[in-house]
C-alpha cells in the first residue's frame, strides 16, 4: 500500500463526516431515524456516508470489494465477500449510532482494508474532534501521524480499568465476571461505540475491553490499532482474532499482562468459544 492511500482514505472519511454526518448532528428529525433490526437504528447518514465511502474506495483501489455495515443489513449476502479473492474493504460509516441519533457522542466512521482475510490497514475518525487514528501492519499506529504505544509494563490488578459491554453477554458470563469484578480496579460501562473503546486503550484512558458480538467492521479496525500500538486482541479462549471468522466474544488489552489479568479475573472457566454470533 502506497502512503499515500492512508491519507486520501483519511481524506475521504473526512468527507464523507463534513457531507452526510456532522450536518445532522442533534438535528435529525423523526423520519431521519429507524429501526432496522430490534434495537438497532439507522440513519440517513449511516447510509448517505456508506454510499459516499464506498464509492471513494473502489475509485481509490480498483477490483476491490466493499463490505459495509448498511449494505450487509439490506442484502446479508454481501457479507460472503469477505471470503473472495479481492481486496476487501469492511466500512462502519457511523460507529455508535445509537448515541449519534440521540445527539450525544462519542461516535466514529471506520474503515479497514483486508486482504486474504487479513487486516492491512485501518482508519478511525472522531468527526466532531476530527481526529484520525491510523495503523498500518507492521509499521504501527498514529493518533493525528503521532506514533502511539500501550501502555507498558502493565499496571497492578487492582488498578485495572476497562470497559465490559454487556449487551449481548450470555448470562453464564455476566454472572463470572460480576464475581471477578472486585479484583480489578474498576469495570467501565463503555460508550456503546467500538471507534472510542479501541483508541482508549491504545491512549491510556483505559487497560481493556471485553466484547461479544464481533460484527468485522466494528472490531477490524480497532483490533489492528490496538495489535500495532502494542497490545493484545484475541478471543476469549486465546485463539487469534480473525476478521472473517464467525465466533463471539473479543478481549482487548494494553499488553500482554493485562490481558492475562483481566482474563483470569474475569473469564477464565467461564466461556464456550465457538458459541453463535449474537445478532
Amino acid at each position: 500500500m502506497a502512503d499515500s492511500m492512508l491519507d486520501e482514505v483519511g481524506a475521504l472519511l473526512r468527507e464523507a463526516a463534513a457531507t452526510a454526518i456532522l450536518p445532522r448532528f442533534g438535528r435529525l428529525g423523526g423520519s431521519d431515524v429507524e429501526e432496522k433490526t430490534p434495537g438497532e437504528l439507522v440513519t440517513v447518514a449511516d447510509r448517505e456516508a456508506e454510499q459516499i465511502i464506498s464509492a471513494g474506495l473502489r475509485r481509490l483501489l480498483p477490483g476491490s470489494v466493499v463490505v459495509g455495515e448498511e449494505a450487509v443489513a439490506a442484502d446479508a449476502d454481501v457479507l460472503t465477500r469477505l471470503h473472495g479473492t479481492a481486496p476487501v474493504w469492511l466500512v462502519d460509516p457511523l460507529d455508535g449510532t445509537a448515541n449519534f441519533a440521540a445527539g450525544r457522542r462519542p461516535f466514529a466512521v471506520m474503515v479497514a482494508l483486508l486482504r486474504d482475510g487479513v487486516t492491512e490497514a485501518s482508519w478511525i475518525l472522531d468527526p466532531v474532534a476530527d481526529r484520525l487514528v491510523v495503523a498500518r501492519a507492521g509499521v504501527g499506529a498514529y493518533v493525528d501521524g503521532v506514533r502511539v504505544r500501550t501502555t507498558d509494563p502493565a499496571p497492578p490488578r487492582a488498578d485495572l480499568r476497562g470497559a465490559v459491554l454487556t449487551r449481548f453477554l450470555p448470562t453464564s458470563l455476566q454472572v463470572r465476571v460480576t464475581a471477578g469484578a472486585g479484583g480489578l480496579g474498576e469495570l467501565l460501562p463503555g460508550h456503546h461505540c467500538a471507534g472510542q473503546e479501541y483508541p482508549d486503550i491504545v491512549l491510556g484512558v483505559q487497560h481493556f475491553a471485553i466484547f461479544w458480538r464481533t460484527l468485522p467492521w466494528d472490531h477490524a479496525p480497532g483490533a489492528l490499532l490496538v495489535r500495532e500500538a502494542g497490545g493484545v486482541v484475541r478471543r476469549l479462549d486465546g485463539g487469534e482474532y480473525d476478521p472473517t471468522d464467525e465466533q463471539s466474544g473479543l478481549l482487548a488489552a494494553a499488553n500482554e499482562q493485562v490481558w492475562s489479568d483481566v482474563y483470569e479475573a474475569l473469564l477464565a472457566g467461564s466461556v464456550d468459544p465457538v458459541d453463535p454470533e449474537v445478532s
